[in-house]
Parts: C-alpha cells; structure tokens; sequence
C-alpha cells in the first residue's frame, strides 16, 4: 500500500508541474496519455464489420467471414489484420509524432487502443512479434515504435513480446510512392529470423504488431518469414491503417514519412 500510495502521490505532482495535454491539439485533459472530447470525435476508430482477412472497414455488415475485392481474389498470407484506426488527416499528425517526434509517452494509450482492436486475436495468441527497423534507422530513430507497442500489448495481455525474433537485415529504400508491386518487391529478402530463435516459435501462433498498414506489403513479408521458419499462423495488429482509396490520394503524399 506505502509503494501504491507513492506511486499516486509522484504522478498527481507531476500533473501540478506538468498538466496532461491532448495528445492531438495540447489542450488540457484529466488524464495524461489522452485525447481531448473534440479530438477523440475526429480519430475514425474501427469498430465494426470488415474484412475478415486484412481489416478493411465495411459500411455494411456482410456477414461473418466476408472478405473484400482484394483478399477474396489473394488473400493475404496472414490470417487476420486488424487496425485500431483509420489513417488520416485527423489521425496522421499524432501517428507521425509518435513515430518521428520523440512522443514516446503516448504508447500507453495507444497500447489501450491496440489491446481494444485485438481483442478476439489475444486469446488465440502464443507470442507478439514488431515489425524490426533496420539497425541504422534504429540508431538514428532511437526507438523502434512497433517495438513500444508490442511491449504494451504485453503488458495489457499477458502474452510474451519477443523483440529478437525478427530481424531487418536489408536496408530498403523508402516505400513512399511505390506501387503495391514495387513495394513487394523492395522489400524481398530484407527480413529473416535467426537460427537461435526459431525453436522459441515453431508451430506458434504470432500476432505481428506495427504502427500502420498502407498496402500490406511489410505484414506480407514479414509474415513469409515467419511461416518458413515454422511458425502455426501470423495475425497482424496495427496502430492505424491507410484505406485503399486513399492509398494514392494527395493526402497520402507524406507515404515517405511511414517508412
């Protein structure tokens, strides 16, 4: 209770001295790690039927296990997707900040919105896996987002995150502007897993976690990977995901910044 009681103490202080702010528009909040009522109203969360295989939102119920255009002509190699968001011009500014701006202290929250989305994936889940960043835009980027909020999910879930068992082993070129074809093809050989861990994996089920899903291009190649190595199936859980007809709209023309 003296631990409890401390830790309460040490975070109400912190809030005279620092006062939560809207992780969106810096307003004052009651909560540190959260979004004001007029921002929450603006962030298209994902809460309904979609695509039984990559996510995609539906405007109507088509019933159980229906999938879109897309995955009905090839489906992905994973078995589901699931997003927390749509990525957008009201969501863009906080998914950029999080992964290029140092505002690491959001993944608390973003860690709830996850752990929300990928609810009917956890009980089915051995081990959480992020998507790796390349070890020389790790060094510059200082943190590995995906990272951050597999570890969150953890921490929500009770399943174990394992950050070593993928590894970006290939320094791709910026999928910005690529076409789904160019973007498959940018990334072949760029992820692997190492010798040591594929005993920890086999016939497991993975959930893979990454901040966004633009064309799937990465979930697809990551997914490869997983599955030659031994794995039983690989779900995907992003933070935001890019709806295909938006894919090559002008709002998308900051792509580079999601590489």
């Amino acid at each position: 209770m003296e631990a409890a009681a401390l830790s309460a103490f040490k975070t109400r202080f912190l809030d005279i001295l620092f006062p939560p702010q809207c992780l969106k528009c810096a307003s004052l909040v009651a909560e540190t790690g959260t979004l004001c009522a007029t921002c929450w109203l603006k962030i298209s969360f994902i809460d309904g039927a979609c695509c039984e295989a990559c996510g995609l939102p539906f405007e109507y119920d088509l019933g159980p296990a229906a999938l879109c255009g897309a995955c009905s002509q090839d489906r992905p190699l994973f078995s589901r997707a699931r997003s927390a968001m749509i990525y957008n011009a009201a969501s863009r500014d906080i998914i950029l900040a999080f992964k290029h701006g140092d505002k690491t202290h959001a993944v608390a929250a973003y860690g709830k919105w996850l752990f929300r989305a990928g609810s009917k994936m956890s009980p089915e889940i051995d081990v959480i896996v992020p998507v790796p960043l390349h070890w020389s835009r790790l060094f510059h980027r200082r943190y590995n987002q995906a990272a951050l909020l597999a570890i969150e999910f953890s921490k929500l879930s009770g399943i174990p995150a394992r950050t070593n068992i993928l590894r970006r082993h290939k320094k791709t070129a910026s999928q910005g502007h690529k076409t789904v074809r160019a973007r498959h093809t940018n990334l072949r050989g760029a992820f692997s897993v190492p010798s040591r861990a594929k005993a920890g994996i086999k016939d497991k089920k993975i959930l893979l976690i990454d901040d966004v899903l633009t064309t799937g291009a990465t979930a697809q190649a990551c997914t490869k990977i997983l599955l030659q190595a031994g794995v039983k199936n690989v779900d995907v859980l992003t933070l935001a995901r890019v709806v295909r007809t938006e894919i090559a709209t002008p709002a998308q023309s900051d792509d580079d910044a999601l590489t």
